[in-house]
């Protein structure tokens, strides 16, 4: 479990993000191929930027311009594509130095570990829990219907799913907190909390889950 308290007055915060797809060109509307059974160009699926490198600049900026040198940044997944090189470009632009990354189904080259492309991360791993400040997140790049502690309020929060800003909230203390849906830039993990702490704790998601009896 990764433990973090920033209750002691050292000054960073923590973000989490998911889903940047650095350079994926059919992400973006002005180089996809994506198609629609009419033709067109799929807007609700694509980012409206005209080339990559307007997107990739924007998911740089928009990281760089809130998340300090010295702050912690959680990445749960799906962080580049197009190209092996494009992972440690990717990296390399980030100014936060303590980058956690949790895999996504996208992130192949990063869990095979070719040259060794992981010791640009602090940590990589398929799931993550974090001791937050004394609360429970439960971490992965895909939704949970049912996690650990979820009947003591532990949050979810996950990737994947590209939801929009409204439909970021799912069942319980659970969220996707990818960058789409979210003005392609991080969340501040004080912020999802705030969001989620009110929601219920438990909720019927499996007719045969004994964890809410």
């Amino acid at each position: 479990m990764l433990k973090i308290n920033s209750s002691d007055n050292s000054g960073f915060k923590v973000w989490i993000t998911s889903d940047t797809h650095y350079n994926h060109i059919n992400i973006c509307r002005g180089t996809t191929n994506w198609r629609l059974p009419n033709g067109e160009v799929p807007e609700k699926t694509t980012r409206a930027f005209e080339t990559l490198e307007d997107m990739n600049n924007a998911i740089v900026n928009n990281i760089n311009n809130i998340v300090g040198e010295d702050d912690i940044l959680i990445h749960c997944g799906d962080f580049s594509f197009g190209g092996f090189d494009k992972i440690g470009e990717f990296r390399e632009r980030i100014i936060c130095k303590k980058l956690h990354l949790v895999l996504g189904n996208h992130d192949n080259h990063i869990e095979r570990n070719k040259n060794g492309i992981r010791s640009i991360f602090t940590s990589v791993q398929n799931y993550l829990a974090v001791d937050y400040n004394h609360q429970k997140l439960v971490l992965c790049h895909y939704p949970i219907c049912s996690w650990d502690d979820m009947r003591k309020g532990s949050y979810h929060l996950f990737g994947h799913l590209h939801s929009s800003e409204q439909s970021k909230i799912m069942s319980g203390r659970s969220m996707d907190i990818g960058m789409d849906g979210n003005n392609l830039t991080p969340y501040e993990i004080d912020y999802v909390i705030r969001k989620l702490s009110g929601r219920p704790v438990s909720f019927n998601t499996l007719n045969t889950d004994h964890h809410l009896l």
